[in-house]
């Protein structure tokens, strides 16, 4: 038993037992949604939802409504007028896309200076897992529910869109509409994160797990299973290394995902760097015979 206690020794206190619950919790969240960016190649877009909140919680803040209401109509302002402009521009969509979130977030940057406030904006940029305040808690679990449910009911229509939106359009499914619930999705996913990873870390959260299940499956529900599985025990392993190192509770998390990451891009089975090396020795070895 006294070789185990480092594993389980911390979550006596209550505030890390906390930590890892919601941790937990976000990391269920993001790493389910993350299957479907992955698939559908949005990691860019991923990246720009998360940083295109900024000035949305700010601007909310100043006109006294909730922070996740300012978030949500700011990221989808983001996408939604890049989106306008790619359509209408040679520019191509994914360089529109970087201009528009840069942009997004040198707003944010520059309202988080100019506005006095006693909220600590900062926790929106790094994150606060193991001080997370009642209210900013409430705020992630409704956010974080909401989004789970719509990924659940809408399961099957935006797996489709995301393996083959050309498909989906030929068979009659609105795929306007799925693209909206998307982007609505990735907003709600990054509201719920922000005051546990923090905008910065977020993305990683949104796109390292679904990388480490696509490597290690074929199908994608076993896909989403060991996303989530990795984001979890990343989430422990985390928690667990911030409390002995005394390092940011975020970034431990993201490391270890991407160890995990590493990992799996070396020894995956079917997809792994190492072992197509090994079976291609072996295959020369072979022939050689």
């Amino acid at each position: 038993m006294m070789l185990l206690e480092p594993l389980w020794g911390p979550l006596q206190h209550d505030f890390m037992l906390k930590a890892l619950l919601v941790g937990i919790f976000v990391s269920i969240v993001c790493a389910t949604l993350s299957c479907f960016i992955v698939m559908k190649g949005w990691a860019l877009v991923g990246d720009a939802v998360s940083h295109a909140v900024l000035p949305g919680i700010v601007v909310a803040y100043i006109i006294g409504i909730p922070m996740a209401i300012g978030a949500l109509v700011s990221a989808l302002l983001c996408v939604l007028s890049a989106g306008a402009i790619g359509a209408h521009s040679r520019v191509k969509k994914d360089a529109v896309l970087g201009i528009a979130f840069t942009g997004f977030l040198a707003l944010g940057l520059m309202l988080l200076v100019a506005v006095p406030s006693d909220i600590h904006f900062m926790h929106v940029l790094l994150g606060n897992l193991l001080g997370i305040e009642a209210s900013a808690l409430r705020q992630l679990l409704i956010s974080g529910a909401i989004a789970l449910i719509l990924l659940a009911l809408q399961y099957k229509d935006l797996k489709l869109y995301c393996f083959d939106a050309q498909h989906a359009r030929i068979i009659g499914l609105n795929v306007a509409w799925l693209h909206l619930l998307l982007m609505v999705l990735l907003a709600l996913t990054t509201v719920a994160s922000l005051q546990a990873v923090g905008l910065i870390l977020v993305v990683a959260m949104l796109v390292t797990p679904g990388c480490i299940g696509f490597l290690l499956s074929e199908r994608f529900a076993v896909m989403m299973l060991i996303a989530v599985g990795a984001a979890m025990f990343s989430t422990y392993a985390g928690v667990l290394i911030s409390f002995y190192i005394n390092g940011t509770t975020a970034g431990c998390i993201v490391l270890v995902q991407a160890a995990i990451f590493i990992l799996a891009f070396c020894c995956s089975p079917s997809k792994g760097v190492l072992v197509a090396r090994l079976r291609s020795r072996r295959s020369v070895a072979a022939l050689s015979h």
